[in-house]
């Protein structure tokens, strides 16, 4: 009963945080294509946030295997609350040089903040779950997974919404209010030991990881990346420019897709159950999901290039690839549990989520370039290129259920 509650404590802390960092992403950068700014300076306002993710996720997992896991839930959940209430300090008359570096350093502490969080959560299911059953940490990894990126989604829209009716200072104020209601109501009751490796690690260890992580921690780096080269700036710009959509309308759009994306991340265990025969995923799983979602991305590629109907390419196509997309991310959250022992998760949970977080930098980056040289079907030629390496990668990953 214990653990149910600790981990409904985790999980309810991770969606407050989830929620305000889905909509943030959305005020930035509405409100920056709102000033005019090209895609390549709003994808650099995203670096330092997945840059300083990197090194989060690499020294985080250390200090929580040292200190505990609610020191780097708590920490994260504070790093946002300061992030949200300094961009609100921002002037729209400030010089582009100057507005765009202090964004780009408030970014950076809200991608501390928000894996420091997300890494705390993750590696908590490993704790609570009982081992060796693995069934129950598939369902509970999807669960929390799918439920985040749900409230990721809904975080979109409300950021969207927000930018249309109380603009973007109120917004990012009532953000970090609600925000602070949910750090006070859950300060005081998980225990500070939770997540505390029972044989303290040097941190010279924390790149020493076993062949099987590093495999799939390099699956994962291209599997994002491969998402996010049209996700954070070709898709939303292309949506409001040459689609012409309103803020609330592009906002509500990403917002259902990820939310559709969270619900296919939280059925994966059923979804899987009749390809799986009833077991839990394992190596040739992921490799098979990405073969195919690299397969659909090439044809979405094809059909953008070939000047098809939006609405066939990008709508209906890319609700296709968030279907696939969930499904594999769900397997690599689960083997990278499967691979480790519980009072080392937070070690290897920070080193994965480290290369998910390079993935998303280089996905960023990419995103504003490629869709300012070539376009929506640029990036989605680049991402397909992507997603395959992530497949061949995964092919190299153990058939057992467990690491070698």
């Amino acid at each position: 009963m214990t653990d149910l509650r600790n981990y409904s404590l985790v999980t309810a802390a991770y969606w407050g945080f989830t929620l305000t960092d889905g909509a943030l992403r959305m005020l930035v950068l509405l409100h920056f294509h709102q000033l005019g700014y090209t895609p390549v300076q709003i994808a650099s306002l995203f670096l330092l946030y997945e840059f300083c993710g990197v090194l989060t996720n690499l020294v985080g997992g250390w200090v929580g295997s040292h200190m505990g896991l609610k020191v780097t839930l708590f920490a994260g959940l504070a790093l946002q609350i300061a992030a949200l209430a300094a961009l609100a300090l921002l002037d729209p008359n400030w010089p582009v040089l100057l507005a765009v570096t202090y964004v780009m350093g408030l970014q950076a502490l809200s991608g501390i903040a928000k894996d420091l969080t997300k890494m705390s959560s993750k590696s908590a299911i490993k704790v609570l779950v009982p081992a060796d059953a693995d069934g129950a940490l598939f369902k509970w990894v999807a669960i929390l997974t799918g439920s985040k990126n749900a409230l990721k989604g809904a975080g979109f829209f409300l950021g969207g919404l927000l930018l249309a009716t109380v603009g973007f200072r109120a917004a990012l104020l009532w953000m970090a209010g609600g925000l602070t209601l949910v750090l006070l109501a859950t300060l005081s009751s998980l225990p500070r030991e939770i997540g505390m490796a029972k044989k303290k690690t040097r941190f010279s260890a924390i790149l020493a990881k076993s062949r099987d992580i590093n495999l799939l921690s390099l699956a994962r780096l291209f599997l994002f990346g491969s998402r996010d080269i049209w996700f954070v700036v070709g898709l939303p710009v292309f949506l409001s420019a040459s689609l012409g959509w309103s803020h609330p309308q592009v906002g509500g759009f990403l917002a259902l897709w990820v939310i559709g994306y969270g619900g296919v991340q939280a059925l994966a265990p059923n979804l899987l159950k009749i390809f799986l025969g009833g077991g839990t995923p394992r190596g040739g799983t992921a490799s098979a999901g990405a073969f195919a979602l690299a397969a659909l991305t090439a044809l979405l590629a094809a059909g953008v290039s070939l000047e098809l109907s939006p609405w066939l390419t990008v709508v209906t196509g890319l609700a296709l690839f968030g279907l696939i997309f969930a499904v594999n991310s769900s397997v690599h959250s689960y083997l990278i549990l499967a691979y480790t022992e519980a009072d080392q998760a937070a070690l290897n949970v920070g080193f994965y989520y480290m290369a998910n977080a390079a993935g998303r930098l280089v996905g960023t980056l990419l995103s504003g370039i490629v869709f300012q040289l070539a376009g929506l079907a640029g990036c989605l030629w680049v991402s397909a290129g992507f997603v395959l390496l992530a497949g061949g990668i995964s092919l190299l990953l153990p058939r057992g259920v467990h690491a070698t």
